[in-house]
């Protein structure tokens, strides 16, 4: 009888990274303008967000909307200007169920910069969303930094 095979654990954080031909401060203003993300989101969720969000503090709250038609509030939990940004989002006036999108920026140089994205499920545990959640990967991750870097890379961002 063969020995008994470890039952692999499953990977709730998820990130990929690629360097950025454009400045940390054009890039992070894309990230930090939730108006700004539905023309970035590699996971092809986002449907809107009201103009006059722009994200300034850890406690900030923006409100987004997906295609599907919910509405999400997004706690914002991790803040650096130009460094890093993170939320947890939840349905609108529902409590954060454990699940964080961040973003971080390291300047290269002052026309380069290292973009890490990561999704951290590791806190949720409702099973209806856990199948949500599972659905994304690090291609899905990286399909945003990439939607991101030709968005930063061309005209400056606009």
């Amino acid at each position: 009888m063969a020995p008994a095979q470890p039952v692999p654990r499953e990977e709730r954080v998820l990130r990929a990274s690629r360097e950025v031909a454009a400045p940390a401060a054009r890039i992070f203003a894309l990230i930090a303008d939730p108006a700004e993300q539905p023309r970035w989101d590699g996971n092809d969720n986002l449907a809107e967000a009201a103009p006059g969000q722009r994200i300034r503090a850890v406690g900030d709250v923006f409100v987004m909307t997906n295609l599907g038609g919910g509405v999400r509030e997004n706690h914002v939990v991790a803040f650096a200007e130009g460094r890093e940004i993170a939320w947890m989002p939840a349905p609108q006036g529902e409590v954060v169920p454990g699940h964080r999108w961040g973003w971080e920026l390291e300047a290269l140089d002052g026309d380069r910069t290292l973009v890490t994205h990561t999704y951290d499920f590791s806190q949720l545990n409702e099973e209806k969303r856990l199948a949500k959640a599972r659905s994304f990967t690090a291609g899905t991750l990286r399909a945003s930094i990439d939607r991101l870097a030709l968005l930063a890379e061309r005209n400056g961002g606009s």
